[in-house]
């Protein structure tokens, strides 16, 4: 069973939510809340597969759990659900860790591949809001600073980030470059680690900064 978190503020929703995920096979909701600090109290002493963040909540904002859970450290993927897109709040939760966005108006049909995209690729981002990543995307290239440019690419690995970048998953990327997928697995963590990476998304940022990845490709 996938085991979820979920953190709203808005009761209502946060319960619809609830009974919406529990109808999704191999779903388990083990925490529901409003407090970001009792679910990382709740997280340091319980499994949790994916957390399902909202941003702007009175107690602590989605920017500030999202901070504490990378510098804890707790290597969890975090899903955002927000109705807050702008680019500047897409760019921070970017910058705090965060592995993907889901607008509270997308279909809650998508709801289900968005959770095992994050879990099982890292990333996830709403179609509604592609042109929002994007410019995100070139923001975060003139502003986030890297500690070593020296790093670089291997032809295997700008092939699968290239793949990533389209939207392929693992499983897709490992049969379009006929390898295995456990392998491609490797090239990611790889990846992550030599850049410092808190997710993929820093991989490609990264690539875009270094310009062994163009931003059309994105």
């Amino acid at each position: 069973m996938v085991k979820i978190a979920l953190i709203d503020d808005h009761q209502l929703f946060r319960k619809s939510m609830v009974m919406l995920l529990s109808t999704f096979r191999e779903i388990e909701v083990v925490f529901d809340g409003d407090d970001g600090n009792e679910f990382l109290h709740y997280a340091l002493n319980h499994p949790v597969d994916v957390l399902l963040l909202d941003i702007q909540m009175p107690k602590m904002h989605g920017f500030d759990v999202c901070k504490k859970l990378r510098e804890i450290p707790l290597s969890l993927p975090v899903l955002v659900i927000s109705q807050l897109t702008s680019k500047e709040a897409v760019h921070q939760m970017m910058a705090c860790g965060a592995n993907g966005f889901f607008t509270k108006n997308a279909s809650p049909e998508m709801l289900q591949q968005a959770i095992m995209n994050v879990l099982n690729d890292g990333y996830y981002f709403d179609e509604t809001i592609g042109n929002v990543i994007r410019e995100a995307l070139f923001w975060q290239n003139d502003s986030t600073p890297f500690t070593d440019f020296g790093i670089t690419f291997t032809n295997r690995e700008l092939e699968i980030i290239r793949l990533v970048c389209k939207e392929f998953n693992s499983k897709q990327i490992a049969e379009t470059l006929h390898i295995s997928a456990r392998t491609v697995e490797k090239h990611r963590m790889h990846m992550m680690e030599k850049t410092q990476s808190k997710n993929f998304i820093g991989v490609v940022l990264y690539a875009i900064k270094t310009k062994a990845l163009a931003i059309e490709e994105v």
